[in-house]
This record gives C-alpha cells, sequence and structure tokens, in this order.
C-alpha cells in the first residue's frame, strides 16, 4: 500500500490535508500576528523588485497559488501604495477546487482591473513540461511559490527552472517550513520516505551548490492542533497526515507508532496548552532569491 502522501495518487487528500494545516496555523493565537509579519515581509521584498524594475508594470507567476488570497493581499497592499501598477499575473494551480475558488475571490472584490489573470489548472511541472514543448522565452518579475514545495517531485529541480524564468533583478519568494521547526523532527521520525521530507532543509543546500543569491527570514508560528487528539476527527487526521507526509496515518501506522506521535505532539518543547487548546510552536521562514544577471 502507498502510504506516501506527496503522491499523484492522492491529489484531494493532498490538498484537504494543506488546506486543514493552513486553516489552523492561521486560528491559533500567534496566527493573526504571524500572518500581519509574513504580509508584511513578502510585501517588503515585492516593493523592492517594483523599485529595482522602475516601471508601471510586474509580470508574476505564481506557482501553486491555491485559492489567491496571500497572492491578492499582496498585490492589493502595493496597488494602494502605488495606484499605477499593473500586474500579469500567471495563475499555476492543479486542483480544481482551488483554482475555481481563486476565480470566485477575484469575480468578488471590486478594483482588481489592474490585474490581468491567465489561468493554468497544471502542476508546476505540467507548467516546466509545457514552457519547454513550445519554447517560450518570457521572463517573469516576481514568481511566487507559497507553501508549495511540499508536493513538488524534486523542490531543487523545481526552484531551479523557475528562478531561470526570472528578468535580471528578478525575485522569487518562496514560504516554507522551517528547517528548525517541530514539523521537521515529526517527519523526520515517523515518515518512511525520506524523499518527500520537506523544509528549507532540502531548499538551501540546493541554492548554495549552484551559487544562487538568497536571503531568508524566520517566523515564529503556532498551528492549533486540538483536533488531533480527538480520535476520529476528519480534520485532526487531515492535519496528522499533512505533518507526517504519511497517507491516514492514524489507520496505518502501528500502536506504538501512533502512540508516540501523540506523545512526541504533547511534549513541552513542542506544544503549549492555552484555554483548553493545545498549540504546536512552529517556525516558518521566507526564503528570497534573487536573480542577478540575464540568464
Amino acid at each position: 500500500m502507498d502510504r506516501c502522501l506527496n503522491s499523484s495518487k492522492h491529489t484531494d487528500r493532498i490538498w484537504l490535508s494543506l488546506t486543514s494545516y493552513l486553516r489552523r496555523k492561521s486560528m491559533a493565537p500567534e496566527g493573526r500576528a504571524s500572518r500581519i509579519r509574513e504580509r508584511k515581509k513578502l510585501e517588503e521584498e515585492v516593493d523592492n523588485v517594483w523599485t529595482v524594475n522602475g516601471k508601471s508594470n510586474l509580470n508574476v507567476i505564481g506557482v501553486g497559488s491555491g485559492t489567491g488570497e496571500v497572492d491578492l493581499r499582496i498585490f492589493s497592499g502595493l496597488h494602494q501604495k502605488y495606484p499605477e501598477m499593473t500586474v500579469d499575473n500567471v495563475v499555476i494551480e492543479p486542483t480544481p477546487q482551488q483554482l475555481n475558488n481563486y476565480k470566485d475571490l477575484v469575480s468578488q472584490s471590486p478594483g482588481l482591473d489592474y490585474i490581468k489573470f491567465n489561468w493554468n489548472k497544471m502542476t508546476a511541472e505540467e507548467f516546466e513540461k509545457q514552457w519547454k514543448e513550445k519554447k517560450m522565452t518570457e521572463k517573469a518579475d516576481l514568481i511566487l511559490m507559497f507553501e508549495m514545495l511540499y508536493f513538488v517531485k524534486d523542490p531543487g529541480a523545481t526552484v531551479n527552472f523557475f528562478h531561470s524564468l526570472l528578468k535580471k533583478n528578478g525575485q522569487l519568494l518562496i514560504t516554507l517550513v522551517s528547517e528548525k521547526s517541530s514539523v521537521v523532527k515529526i517527519q523526520n521520525d515517523f515518515c518512511d520516505h525520506p524523499e518527500v521530507r520537506r523544509s528549507t532543509a532540502n531548499i538551501k543546500p540546493f541554492l548554495d551548490s549552484k551559487g544562487l543569491s538568497y536571503r531568508c527570514y524566520e517566523l515564529p508560528a503556532q498551528l492549533d492542533i486540538t483536533k488531533c487528539f480527538i480520535e476520529g476527527d476528519e480534520e485532526g487526521e487531515m492535519m496528522i497526515d499533512f505533518l507526517t507526509q504519511v497517507l491516514h496515518f492514524s489507520k496505518t501506522a502501528s500502536p506504538k507508532q501512533r502512540a508516540g506521535f501523540m506523545e512526541f505532539l504533547r511534549s513541552p518543547e513542542v506544544s503549549v496548552k492555552s484555554n483548553g487548546k493545545v498549540f504546536m510552536i512552529s517556525k516558518h521562514e521566507v526564503v528570497v532569491l534573487i536573480k542577478t544577471d540575464n540568464k
């Protein structure tokens, strides 16, 4: 039986588990403050792209854009600051429901006429294949890869390809679980597929080996994991799947593994209790790659 969550066979479960993880991350006491810090940092980086390029239009590629909420908040914040700004936004999202939700959000949000959308229901790998087959040459000022490298086959190759699509002084923005996060410890101990473990530990050595210019910002985060302790709770089980990267971990792991996992979640170095809820202490990072040449 294929127990690896990161598999093309389990697209729906991947989406549901990631959605559950992000929702519970935002519901933690630190969640709103963490989102504000992250958005502010991302807006600062996009502002840098705007300032360096000194033009009125941004060519953007959103890879794994999900429902588009983060992307649109960044665009809206910048448009308030620079009303003359226009955006050509290529959206890459493989999950139909996510892509439809993004389109619905656009249709329900007034004042987005400065953004031109190019919708693509496909994976990052499919986009790369199409790009090469069509011998496309367009370049981007900005590429956004928020919380999506968990689900590609080769994170290094994916980053390398999209980095090659940047114009000189363009930026690739990545958000990902930090190598210092408790999530990494969970996957190291409970996921028997080393190739699917994802954190900045997978990315930084690759960037260094390629001599790519980048900088990182660590952001503290919390995750409401209360439902993980409710036996049979569907959302709790989806969160557990995401944390371990194991499909239906609660049902397929041995009793010893399950007990060890729950004990680890309860440990004081991993979680804290507040108002009857349990919150995992986590860390995320923003990784900013800067294109320094025209190659």
